[in-house]
């Protein structure tokens, strides 16, 4: 297991190993594999992206993300005009129903909410407008509402896994009850987790996903 300060610095060199996080003031602090973001930055963009490359260093367990986001004045936007770039964002995008959505924007802080088929178009909802100037957060309400009729195959799900070669599927157990697929055991990374989740997200049927997955990093 990695100390403290060997992850802290290891995460301080991911940040500033991504070109868009180069200036960006992010404060980190690691416990026993739990990395705690601080600080400022002008974009959303930055703060999700500072998010993903803690998760994607190897020992990380978890990220609790306190980044607040600050515009610069010329890049400051009326909700009015963050509403309307966010609602023509969607229409550019064909994997997204934007009809079936509804945007509410608050001091720039953008709530999403609605229901679609799929979880791969929820989260093309949120990517999509990440880069969006004068976005200062991002909450995901929308639901999945599958109107597939078809069976969870449980074995399906872990023959999905299994042949996925980024992960480590021996200590994956698969859990259906009615819509629900429950991932519960251990894997290597923090990757590992978010494949195996969005594996499951992909059969047919499923409402929800709950991610139980533990990551257990050993040197």
């Amino acid at each position: 297991m990695k100390s403290n300060e060997e992850l802290q610095k290891n995460v301080v060199d991911a940040i500033n190993w991504e070109p868009l996080l180069k200036a960006a003031e992010i404060g980190v602090m690691a416990n026993s594999g739990v990395i705690v973001l601080s600080g400022s930055v002008n974009t959303y963009a930055k703060k999700a992206e500072a998010e993903q490359a803690a998760k994607n260093v190897t020992g990380v367990k978890a990220v609790v993300e306190k980044i607040i986001v600050v515009c610069n004045e010329t890049d400051k936007r009326t909700d009015s005009e963050i509403r309307n770039a966010v609602e023509n964002t969607f229409n550019w995008h064909w994997d997204i129903p934007s009809e079936k959505l509804t945007v509410l924007v608050e001091k720039g802080w953008v709530f999403l909410s609605g229901e679609l088929e799929w979880n791969y178009q929820k989260e093309a909802a949120e990517n999509a407008i990440s880069n969006l100037i004068g976005i200062t957060g991002i909450t995901n309400n929308i639901s999945i509402g599958n109107s597939s009729k078809d069976f969870i195959e449980k074995k399906d799900i872990e023959i999905a896994i299994e042949r996925n070669g980024a992960i480590n599927n021996r200590d994956i157990g698969v859990y259906v009850f009615d819509n629900v697929v429950t991932l519960k055991g251990h894997v290597d990374s923090w990757h590992q987790k978010s494949e195996a989740g969005r594996i499951a997200w992909n059969a047919p049927g499923v409402k929800q996903v709950q991610n139980d997955l533990h990551v257990d990093f050993d040197d």
